[in-house]
């Protein structure tokens, strides 16, 4: 899992004392959900459990579990004016001291929480497939980066898995169902067999691909004659990144488009 200043592998290596603090129940409005945890050492934080007073305060209550001026694990927290927070709803706090089998505790669940994270499958790694997946790695997914040339690959984020493939095309029918597929390489010939892979499919949450309008007409005329319907062809995003912002920028595209497939991976 990444994180966008520290990972977490990172701060548990470098913090050996720590109290883990996780939300165990939520009542009404409330900045994050049950099982949201952060870490907390005597100098450092990671993560968050919603952020404002509320936070502050089990800060405080850890640093005073790990200091021994408190023995209280459990903390209640109504989320009102009292403490200048206005959700209105209440929120049940665990802490737990971050002794060795605590720490094997939390690596597995994170594991059991990767494994359960949806995919995105980028198919090229030219300079807006980078740019999107640097974006996509600081949100809770697993990213997969195809590429037919080693030299781009070897530009892409090592917090994607690399996949170098003489046929990206035959990669599709490997994706787990509920993915999303985002296609973006440098031969547009290539773009439309990956995408008549995927769109041969019915269980994938988002197919895109970079381009124009110009090129979704001619990938619908070919799509055609390819057999596919107009119901398959008009699950394609294309372009990607949708019409409110023009900036054509990788980085601006990445953002828009990390948007789109987040919105589709909870909608589907």
């Amino acid at each position: 899992m990444n994180f966008a200043v520290d990972s977490l592998e990172a701060f548990l290596e470098r913090e050996y004392k720590l109290v883990i603090v996780e939300i165990r129940k939520t009542f009404g409005s409330t900045p994050r959900e049950t099982g949201a945890f952060m870490l907390v050492s005597p100098t450092d934080t990671h993560g968050t459990i919603g952020g404002g007073q509320m936070e502050h305060m089990a800060i405080d209550h850890a640093r005073a579990l790990l200091a021994g001026v408190s023995d209280e694990f459990e903390m209640d927290i109504p989320l009102g004016p009292d403490i200048g927070q206005c959700c209105g709803g209440r929120m049940v706090l665990t802490f737990r001291i971050g002794d060795d089998a605590t720490r094997a505790a939390l690596d597995l669940k994170l594991k059991d929480r990767l494994k359960a994270l949806p995919e995105v499958w980028l198919f090229g790694a030219g300079h807006v497939g980078r740019a999107l997946a640097d974006a996509l790695l600081l949100l809770p997914l697993k990213t997969y980066a195809v590429e037919t040339r080693k030299s781009e690959l070897d530009l892409m984020s090592a917090g994607a898995s690399h996949r170098l493939v003489a046929m990206p095309e035959a990669v599709v029918k490997d994706i787990a169902p509920g993915s999303a597929v985002v296609i973006l390489t440098h031969d547009h010939g290539l773009d439309f067999l990956i995408a008549r892979q995927a769109l041969a499919r019915n269980d994938l949450a988002y197919i895109g691909m970079i381009g124009s309008k110009t090129k979704r007409a001619t990938f619908a005329s070919w799509a055609k004659k390819e057999g596919l319907g107009d119901d398959a062809i008009g699950r394609l995003v294309l372009p990607i990144g949708g019409k409110t912002v023009s900036d054509k920028r990788p980085a601006v595209i990445a953002a828009m488009t990390s948007a789109e497939i987040l919105v589709a991976l909870n909608t589907q």
